[in-house]
């Protein structure tokens, strides 16, 4: 009997340092019912100088380090971002992380410079085939419809968006499918920057300048508060930590 092939060896810490710095992002609400994402993040780890974050566990109560998150922005030349679509964009925490990291000031608007030059890598994971996303499948559009979010967001920052690794019919698709796309996957991580297809791109885009006035920091009609010097506080006790109460995921 002839034994069942064994799925594509990966790079591995001995073999495969990446030429810059990589920050992956990765996603997932539910890990027990992931089959594509989970070996994906696996796939990531066993990647040297791979910085990864396996979101949901990290701030399990959608209590964002902002601080923290920065920093390894910053650090980065290239930040990835493995997710499976919900409702044609991202999970929850995710979008939470681009609302609170992504800050006026730091990620965008005037001297908001510390993504300039980066680049942004989107490997997203669909439950519908390929076929679905066409103007006759069910879904209406081609996937690269849905992606102006993530374009614009890249293009605001000033980085440069990267052709998508999408991976359709996460459900149904079969295991050499996968195996496929994993080694792809790690293969890239592994070899950044010397992809083929970065050499022709363009340079990252200018950071786009916005007017104070389009980012107000409280409602026109409304005073911003003055400030006031800090309170005597007794030492005996803690202090409270501001931190957002934990959501139901």
């Amino acid at each position: 009997m002839t034994e069942p092939a064994s799925p594509p060896a990966l790079p591995t810490a001995a073999d495969s340092t990446p030429g810059r710095a990589i920050y992956v992002i990765v996603a997932h609400p539910r890990w027990r019912d992931s089959r594509v994402n989970r070996r994906l993040l696996d796939a990531a780890r066993s990647i040297a100088g791979v910085d990864v974050n396996d979101l949901y566990s990290t701030y399990p109560d959608f209590s964002i380090d902002v601080a923290a998150e920065q920093q390894r922005v910053a650090r980065a030349d290239l930040i990835v971002l493995v997710h499976p679509i919900y409702w044609y964009s991202m999970p929850p925490l995710q979008k939470l992380w681009f609302d609170e990291v992504l800050t006026w000031g730091w990620a965008y608007g005037h001297d908001g410079h510390a993504l300039a030059g980066k680049d942004l890598w989107l490997v997203p994971s669909t439950g519908g085939p390929q076929a679905s996303y066409c103007a006759e499948g069910y879904n209406q559009h081609d996937f690269t419809d849905f992606l102006p979010a993530y374009e614009q967001t890249a293009r605001l920052c000033g980085m440069r968006f990267l052709p998508p690794q999408v991976f359709y019919g996460a459900r149904r698709s079969g295991d050499a499918a996968l195996d496929a796309h994993v080694s792809e996957f790690a293969g890239r991580l592994a070899t950044y920057p010397q992809w083929p297809e970065l050499i022709s791109m363009d340079a990252a885009p200018e950071c786009s300048d916005i007017p104070d006035s389009d980012r107000p920091r409280c409602p026109p009609d409304v005073a911003p508060p003055a400030v006031s010097a800090p309170a005597v506080t007794d030492t005996t006790t803690d202090a409270t930590t501001g931190a957002r109460p934990g959501r139901a995921i």
